[in-house]
């Protein structure tokens, strides 16, 4: 807003700093007439004293809340409208509805007197604000009504009813149907990724825009999409990232510590890692007693030691739950200064970590181990492909010392046994393929390819999964808390549902035997060579349960594995982060020393003790939402990448059949999109259900998960991330059904309600039970 010359200040008027003054210091909401009262304003001066608070809203100085009340500029509200953003334990936290400061919005702990809280995130509350220490704390007034529905969407301007010109919300779920008249932009603009407010039913809809977040094309930045519309925080505060600058000056000794720093320890990671919180070494057991077998150490950054718990770091954390990782940005768990800082394991620089020292038999068995905090030096940090080429060829890269390629040798040696180990335990072996998207230096896409699986992915994974079972088993040892990461059996419900599926294959898959991830596997081996294999898997993957975290243990069914713990990923999962502190305090393994202005104890925390099954459904819940977002973002870059290719044939696979339609995916890139029933023929269909087919009445077409075919991509929206495909014969417009107006109701040309050709409902019939 521009701001015009100072008005001279009347006589009788309170001055700027008085008013600020009072406005800060009062306990209760402060309007106009309190102001007015205050300063004794009467009279012709109320006209002045509306101008000059006018004046101060225009300068930066206050800024008005709901209800015409006024605060300073860039703080909060005496009373406000709260949404409660976590629940932890008996601890309940909200962030204000609105927030128009620099930084990130504040988190106000919610002071509820004398009973157990009714609140759940996502509740509204109007609360009375009070500064408290460096922080907010807030006092319920009220519970609110839910605010009308909010959707994340991007402004575009097309077309109205009669031409006229208006601008739409285009959302960014690809569930969404059509897209929104806007009633009111705010300050946005055309392009820009913002939060609205839907008022109103069916085609009288409207959007409000509530909140621009930015610019999702700009350079880097689609994954922004993914960010507003889950809701993860991205920013950290400025308390968080004060104390972040003072642990990573924590002092670093090897008092309390085993000074492993002569060893040629070795982090393998991807190419594109940001952050390195493994590291392996492997050396011949020179123990009569263990003849053929070796010691191994998996050194893992010790998070822990910078990470006290109930600190604002590990409150942070823990709202977090884990990172977040995109093609154009990571949205980590832990500041920068932490995360690809100090504990970060890079090759000649000494870092702290918590060491799990494994003896591993000839055959391949972990026969003992024990866990050290521990002070390391790493000799190098090696992509995948580069360690793999060193072994493959037996020749180290340029830079490397002399003992890296031998300490490489080693780490295969030893990772061969466990392979066989692993072999004999016969866990699920899916190998699904992962797709990367490959990004230039503008930020723009260079590519879009199926990441490489090597023996070098295998051999850190089965070094990262012995530790994570010795982590469980040295806790239970000592009948420690444990937050195991769980997986279940496959439910009946859904082993029946695969049954039906295998059944169209005339493969038999009996539902009274004792079901094992080894039953999976020879399934998987009986299509070996087969095309329909990755629908095999995709259909056994389907099957399967959620994995998640909790302190009761149901073991590792995946992994076939009766106890199991994350240990090895504490940057980027607070599960891990719990799972060292418990060692901590189980093994007794803190190090000297009382750093100023942090809690002394690096183990379990009272919220950790009291709280680990709530902290486990929570960081359960925050792991999906990770999931959910990274998957919707690599879908918005393929569709980014087809949207050139809009118009062209493209191979395809079918990947799901519905009465609607069916989904394909393309070869190579993925990305899911529908070809919709109406543009299949002039035939009817019919949806066979158990077989997940569509057939054409007569018989003359079929189609099934998958099978392959060319298709004619007709929209790719990196908005939402969805596609659209139709036979590349087919007409303009589908053999039946008219457009969709953007509010979705379908017409003919008189302007009257139709839903399929002749007024009956669809040209698709179920066969077999309706879900």
């Amino acid at each position: 807003m521009a701001k015009g010359p100072k008005r001279p200040q009347p006589a009788g008027l309170p001055s700027r700093e008085e008013i600020l003054r009072f406005i800060e210091q009062s306990p209760a909401a402060v309007g106009k007439r309190e102001i007015a009262k205050h300063f004794a304003v009467r009279g012709a001066d109320k006209i002045a004293l509306k101008a000059l608070l006018k004046d101060m809203t225009d300068e930066g100085l206050v800024d008005m809340a709901p209800g015409r009340a006024f605060h300073k500029h860039g703080g909060l509200p005496r009373v406000t409208v709260l949404r409660v953003a976590a629940v932890e334990g008996d601890v309940v936290w909200a962030v204000p509805e609105r927030w128009e400061g620099a930084g990130a919005p504040p988190r106000l702990r919610v002071m509820e007197k004398g009973r157990r809280s009714s609140l759940g995130v996502g509740d509204r509350i109007l609360a009375r604000t009070e500064e408290r220490g460096k922080g907010h704390v807030a006092h319920p007034m009220k519970k609110l009504q839910a605010g009308g529905e909010s959707i994340i969407g991007v402004l575009v301007s097309d077309t109205g009813p009669g031409g006229k010109p208006m601008t739409w919300l285009r959302p960014a779920d690809k569930r969404a149907r059509f897209d929104f008249a806007v009633a009111d932009m705010g300050d946005a603009a055309i392009g820009d990724l913002v939060r609205a407010e839907l008022s109103g039913r069916g085609p009288a809809t409207k959007a409000r825009v509530i909140d621009r977040i930015g610019d999702p094309f700009a350079p880097r930045a689609l994954s922004m999409i993914a960010i507003a519309r889950h809701e993860i925080p991205h920013i950290f505060g400025d308390e968080t990232l004060a104390e972040a600058e003072k642990a990573a000056k924590l002092p670093l000794t090897p008092d309390g510590r085993d000074d492993l720093r002569e060893l040629p320890i070795v982090a393998i990671d991807p190419r594109d890692a940001r952050d390195h919180d493994d590291a392996v070494w492997a050396a011949p057991d020179d123990d009569p007693a263990n003849k053929g077998g070796w010691r191994a150490i998996v050194a893992i950054a010790d998070v822990s030691y910078y990470v006290r718990p109930d600190s604002a770091l590990d409150r942070e954390a823990r709202r977090r739950g884990n990172s977040v990782y995109f093609p154009d940005r990571v949205v980590p768990m832990l500041p920068e200064t932490l995360s690809a800082g100090v504990c970060s394991l890079k090759a000649g620089e000494d870092r702290a970590a918590m060491a799990c020292h494994l003896t591993v038999d000839k055959h391949g068995k972990v026969t003992s181990w024990r866990f050290s905090r521990a002070l390391v030096r790493l000799r190098a940090n090696i992509a995948y492909e580069d360690a793999q080429a060193a072994y493959d060829a037996g020749q180290g890269a340029d830079g490397w010392g002399e003992d890296v390629l031998p300490s490489l040798q080693n780490l295969w040696s030893c990772w061969i046994l466990l392979a066989k180990a692993r072999a004999a335990r016969s866990p699920l072996d899916l190998d699904l393929p992962e797709r990367q998207v490959m990004l230039d230096e503008a930020g723009s896409i260079a590519e879009i390819r199926v990441r490489e699986r090597l023996d070098a992915h295998r051999l850190i994974e089965d070094y990262m999964i012995a530790a994570n079972v010795a982590a469980a088993k040295a806790l239970e040892a000592k009948k420690s808390p444990v937050m195991y990461r769980i997986h279940e059996p496959p439910s009946r419900e859904k082993l029946v549902s695969l049954k039906d599926y295998l059944d169209t294959f005339d493969q038999n898959f009996a539902l009274g035997q004792v079901i094992t991830p080894a039953v999976f596997n020879r399934l998987i081996d009986g299509f070996s060579g087969d095309d329909r294999l990755p629908e095999i898997m995709q259909a056994i993957l389907r099957s399967q349960t959620q994995a998640y975290y909790g302190p009761a243990n149901a073991g590792h069914f995946g992994l076939a594995l009766g106890s199991y713990a994350h240990f090895t990923s504490p940057i980027r999962r607070y599960a891990d982060l719990i799972v060292h502190r418990a060692l901590v305090d189980s093994y007794k393994l803190e190090v000297p020393g009382k750093p100023k202005g942090f809690p002394e104890r690096t183990g379990l925390g009272e919220a950790d003790r009291k709280g680990l099954s709530h902290i486990g459904e929570a960081i359960s819940a925050l792991e999906r939402r990770a999931m959910e977002a990274e998957r919707e973002t690599v879908d918005r870059y393929v569709a980014a990448y087809l949207a050139t290719k809009v118009g062209e044939i493209v191979a395809a696979r079918i990947t799901g059949v519905q009465p609607f339609g069916f989904f394909a995916t393309v070869d190579g890139l993925g990305g899911d999109g529908l070809v919709p029933v109406s543009t299949l023929g002039s035939e009817r269909f019919i949806y066979d259900e158990a077989a997940r087919t569509l057939d054409s009445e007569h018989g003359r077409t079929s189609y099934g998960v998958g099978q392959r075919l060319d298709l004619r991509l007709m929209e790719a929206n990196p908005v939402s991330g969805a596609l659209r495909f139709e036979l590349p014969d087919a007409p303009e417009g589908g053999f039946r059904n008219r457009p969709l107006r953007r509010d979705g109701v379908k017409k003919d040309k008189a302007g009257k309600h139709m839903v399929g050709k002749r007024g009956r409902p669809a040209n698709v019939r179920h066969k077999g039970k309706r879900r």
